[in-house]
């Protein structure tokens, strides 16, 4: 997959980056390379190879630290909406952003 400078600008624009006429074919170049990296390795055929846990699992046997999964703290929601300056039915409200 390759990149047109239109969607370079779009993409530079949502992240609020300004890019000159240089910079942004410039850019282009280098997203280009990144999805040509993207697109040989999911050319690769990866069947029977297990997926890691772990980057280091690889070269050395890892220990995975797993802790049960439990209930450790208590029910606390009354505390915490006790500093709401507005509740309902348990629940934190905030004022309408988005019409």
């Amino acid at each position: 997959m390759s990149l047109n400078a239109d969607q370079v600008a779009k993409v530079a624009a949502l992240a609020r980056l300004k890019l000159p006429g240089e910079q942004l074919l410039q850019v282009q170049e280098q997203l280009n390379d990144i999805m040509g990296l993207v697109d040989q390795l999911g050319e690769q055929d990866t069947t029977g190879v297990e997926p890691l846990a772990h980057p280091l699992a690889i070269v050395q046997q890892v220990a995975l630290r797993l802790r049960p999964d439990e209930v450790t703290e208590t029910d606390q929601r009354e505390a915490n909406l006790a500093n709401a300056p507005a509740t309902q039915n348990g629940l934190f409200l905030v004022p309408k952003v988005i019409e």
